[in-house]
């Protein structure tokens, strides 16, 4: 097993969901391959109704706050690369009022890893100030908010 993937992602059904079903296991860029895992369940995610689809990020959200901080804290390091529960998250809210096609897809791909790398403030505040897992999931919901501003303002353009 590589340094950069514990052998207990996949033992561990814990490290398993918060290194994105095994999809943070890849040795390079793991967080555009998480984003890319969580178009998967997107697809499907995106037929819910509103009510529902806010309800299942409120759920992944306080799930992903467990998740990765006990990952985190059994791996011993604040957050691991390969911990990408926080990627499907945040790109699943950056999804939030998308309307159905590949186009909106793929923009709010591209967005969210934009604003996820880049971390404009207050993102990149967030991701050194705010430890566990709320830290860790904290930085990509405000990517995922910032990508969801963006994404609207092309809705509206286009």
């Amino acid at each position: 097993m590589s340094k950069h993937c514990p052998a207990s992602v996949w033992r561990n059904p814990v490290h398993f969901l918060a290194f994105g079903l095994g999809s943070g296991a890849v040795p390079k860029a793991p967080g555009t391959f998480g984003t890319l895992a969580a178009v998967i369940p997107y697809l499907c995610l995106q037929q819910l109704d509103l009510p529902w689809y806010l309800l299942m990020l409120l759920a992944t959200t306080l799930i992903g706050i467990w998740l990765c901080g006990k990952t985190a804290r059994d791996l011993g390091v604040h957050d691991h690369g390969g911990i990408v529960w926080d990627e499907f998250v945040g790109f699943w809210l950056t999804m939030t009022f998308a309307p159905p096609g590949w186009l909106w897809i793929v923009l709010g791909f591209l967005l969210f890893r934009l604003f996820d790398i880049a971390k404009p403030w207050p993102i990149g505040w967030a991701d050194r100030r705010v430890s566990g897992g709320t830290g860790i999931m904290l930085d990509d919901l405000l990517a995922g908010v910032y990508a969801a501003v963006v994404l609207q303002l092309l809705v509206w353009l286009i």
